[in-house]
């Protein structure tokens, strides 16, 4: 009899607890509601805190060998008041997320990608020309602006180093003037390199807004998550379409390859980037995973040379 009530007792509290439960589900499911809907009456207020970015990862450096790597432009090659501007044009609406900058009335017609058409002058390189050219072949490109879902601008803003020859001035006004531009809702920007040599402040010459970023590189104090894309930074030489159709077994996944990783380039001794690129070493095997860098860039390489840049340029080499 006394089991009998014990056993009773547990069932009553687990249900009561089970109960506590839903209902706190449903509280915090009307308060984020609560706050979408008044973030829609006044867009100028975050409708609620969103976390900071996860810390990093402890690096994997020797001693000496660990550089700043982020993006604070604490560089003694920009003013404070450069550092300012900079830092109101990146990103100005940093808590941007699918669900609060993004319309998605717009894609009721499906996922359609319209390509704003060229203005005269315009200047496209041969990378970004390959990137409208894919969107132009897929089945998810329209000509029909009412029907568009994303909208990519046709002017070339891969290249924003000032020193490049493939910068393009008047990027602003250029993106901005359609009327459909809207602070950058719905538009899809796509960019490999952005500031200039040593900093890259990553400022892009113009205020994304609500845009969502394709970018290469980017740091992780100003990606957003849920919003951004982070794609990978391709040569101009890399093919607009791959070779022949692919020999994957049905129901064989991952595919057998070879080689699981690879890449190939400048190490970067000193200053943005040599944090992570000093590092790779550690990942590199020479089997699955080939990392294969130099340590010859820039004219003083040999002023910061450590005691791995001869073995890592012979293999580079190689």
């Amino acid at each position: 009899m006394q089991a009998k009530k014990r056993y009773l007792l547990v069932s009553v509290g687990a249900g009561l607890l089970f109960l506590v439960y839903l209902w706190g589900l449903q509280i915090g499911e009307f308060q984020q509601e609560y706050q979408y809907q008044q973030y829609q009456q006044s867009p100028s207020r975050p409708p609620r805190h969103w976390p900071e970015a996860p810390g990093l990862l402890e690096p994997y450096l020797e001693g000496g060998e660990q550089e700043e790597d982020s993006p604070q432009l604490h560089h003694q090659h920009t003013s404070p008041s450069e550092r300012r501007s900079i830092r109101d044009n990146i990103y100005r609406n940093r808590r941007c997320r699918m669900e609060t900058c993004f319309d998605f009335w717009r894609c009721r017609h499906g996922l359609r990608v319209y390509i704003y058409p060229p203005q005269r002058g315009d200047h496209v390189s041969d990378t970004y020309q390959k990137i409208l050219t894919a969107i132009q072949e897929s089945r998810f490109h329209t000509t029909d602006a009412s029907r568009a879902c994303l909208f990519v601008p046709a002017v070339d803003t891969l290249d924003r180093d000032r020193l490049s020859a493939q910068y393009v001035q008047n990027v602003r006004s250029r993106v901005q003037s359609p009327p459909t531009w809207g602070d950058g809702r719905n538009h899809l920007l796509f960019n490999l390199y952005s500031g200039t040599w040593p900093d890259y402040s990553q400022d892009l010459g113009l205020e994304v807004g609500q845009a969502m970023l394709a970018r290469a590189s980017a740091d992780v104090l100003n990606f957003r998550p849920d919003f951004d894309v982070s794609i990978p930074l391709f040569s101009k030489d890399h093919p607009l379409k791959g070779g022949g159709a692919g020999d994957r077994p049905l129901n064989h996944a991952p595919p057998s390859r070879k080689y699981l990783l690879v890449f190939k380039g400048k190490r970067y001794l000193t200053g943005i980037g040599s944090e992570t690129r000093n590092a790779l070493y550690h990942v590199h095997n020479g089997e699955d995973v080939v990392l294969l860098t130099t340590c010859k860039h820039g004219k003083d390489w040999e002023k910061h040379k450590d005691r791995r840049c001869d073995r890592d340029n012979q293999d580079y080499s190689q």
